[in-house]
């Protein structure tokens, strides 16, 4: 689908300011609604939304389905009576500017276990009505996925394919002997999916209200310690011991000289198939259900996917292999009628992607940081843009624009300033005058670069484990000068 000329912010809400250690769906995020609004800005980008695993990433969460209950905010939980406010007045001392996950969660996790207690102790009726309603809605994932955080939880956060056998193997009668054994626990995961999906169904609205549609996040695949592989087995190429033969990653890229080995394991399209892309029309369906446009992380793997033997340490060894292409999309249309979706087809594009994702009218990704390495006719280039893209200076991946320029090679520096006839000195700005000039209908640009940030606010360095996905706000950070800017852009360039 085509979507309307416009501009927007790349931000996750784990990087909004606040007094709770971690971004939230409270009042800082409703205010910067009210910020993009008055920035003329109509769209505000954000990470997967799912409960996060390994390395505190969004693209490796416990659930495809799920919400990260730490977006929810404690003051709102003392508007709902779930909390007193003397409960936040001992809120450690976090730091300003980054998450710092290792304090953040205990503490967090704490208070959020005070709220569910509270529910089920004296919830008011509509309250108690309204859980009741999302827990029908919502019970043909929830119960899966509350039962899987329940048995993480009582067996020391260990992988669900180290639990006893029994259990890992969903035998009927473990199943039940452990939901009555662990039925608070239960309860509680249960509870906060549906305290996230309140929380962030307000917001939403309030985003709504002020013209800002939201830009989602879906990866495309799922994590393997989540309760999508541990409900679901069949879908996915596991031995008889419930582990993964094969995983996902990329061949090397302008990321990694060795590639990326994310260890992912990869679907059983044929059984996936065999089954009208159930699984897949429910993920869409429910995504779609929380934002307005979902961007598909690694769109390229829908055509053709990267297979790393198990084992291997880099992700060289792999070997391409097919994926399901139009079959998939077109279950998907079928189904949903809508296909709101951004194609992030970055990578190593071939014409195969390129005409899926042209056949099925999708607008696909352009980012100026890989734009200026001397050949006029690359299409990252704003000259050789269409219409029906997004254009972004960097993306979550990359680094800010200030950083990227500070350590480019002199080649790309000149090229920078000869393409753009300026000397550099104001170089992330100059490229969002670029991107949002451009004929691009849709320009996203990531906030450090707003806020003309260096490397040292960079979101992620793709192929590392740790040290990613910090990044924060300051408190009062949201510069008026450079919201200002931004407004005269939209303005100057009718977005």
């Amino acid at each position: 689908m085509r979507f309307p000329r416009a501009g927007g912010v790349l931000l996750h809400p784990t990087s909004l300011p606040g007094p709770h250690g971690i971004g939230d769906l409270g009042d800082e995020a409703h205010r910067f609604v009210d910020l993009l609004a008055e920035a003329k800005q109509h769209l505000w980008q954000v990470l997967p939304l799912g409960p996060t695993g390994f390395g505190d990433s969004p693209y490796q969460c416990f659930s495809a389905f799920a919400g990260n209950p730490f977006l929810i905010s404690p003051d709102r939980l003392v508007g709902d009576g779930l909390l007193v406010a003397d409960e936040l007045a001992g809120v450690p001392t976090f730091p300003d500017g980054r998450v710092d996950f290792g304090a953040v969660i205990p503490w967090k996790e704490a208070l959020l276990g005070q709220a569910t207690r509270r529910f089920r102790e004296r919830a008011d009726g509509a309250l108690a009505a309204a859980f009741d309603a999302f827990s029908g809605a919502q019970g043909w994932w929830l119960e899966d996925y509350a039962l899987f955080r329940a048995l993480k939880d009582a067996h020391g956060g260990a992988v669900w394919s180290d639990w006893p056998a029994d259990i890992a193997g969903r035998n009927p009668d473990a199943m039940r002997r452990w939901r009555m054994k662990l039925t608070d626990a239960v309860s509680h995961h249960k509870l906060l999916q549906f305290v996230f999906f309140r929380q962030w169904d307000v917001l939403r609205r309030h985003a709504g209200d002020r013209g800002i549609r939201i830009i989602g996040d879906m990866p495309i695949f799922v994590a393997y310690d989540s309760a999508d592989v541990w409900g679901h087995p069949e879908l996915f190429f596991l031995d008889d011991a419930g582990k993964p033969t094969v995983v996902a990653g990329v061949p090397p890229d302008y990321f990694s000289e060795t590639g990326q080995l994310w260890g992912n394991p990869l679907y059983r399209w044929d059984v996936m198939a065999a089954q009208g892309y159930a699984w897949w029309v429910e993920r869409f369906r429910t995504t779609l259900a929380l934002v307005d446009v979902v961007r598909v992380d690694h769109f390229i793997g829908f055509t053709r996917y990267w297979e790393i033997p198990v084992g291997a340490t880099t992700a060289i060894a792999g070997r391409w292999m097919p994926g399901p292409g139009e079959q998939l999309m077109l279950a998907l249309r079928d189904a949903l009628d809508d296909l709101p979706i951004i194609a992030e087809d970055l990578g190593l594009v071939t014409p195969d992607v390129e005409a899926l994702r042209d056949r099925l009218g999708l607008p696909g990704m352009r980012v100026l940081q890989f734009a200026f390495g001397g050949d006029p006719t690359d299409r990252f280039l704003p000259h050789n843009f269409e219409p029906h893209c997004v254009a972004y200076t960097g993306t979550h991946d990359n680094d800010t624009t200030l950083g990227w320029f500070q350590t480019a090679p002199d080649h790309v520096r000149r090229y920078v300033q000869r393409y753009l006839a300026r000397d550099g000195h104001d170089v992330t700005w100059d490229l969002i005058r670029a991107a949002m000039a451009s004929v691009a209908d849709t320009v996203v640009i990531p906030m450090q670069d707003i806020l003309n940030l260096d490397s040292k606010s960079r979101m992620n360095v793709p192929g590392t484990a740790e040290g990613n996905w910090s990044w924060r706000l300051r408190q009062n950070e949201s510069n008026a000068d450079a919201f200002g800017r931004l407004k005269e852009m939209a303005e100057l360039y009718a977005r």
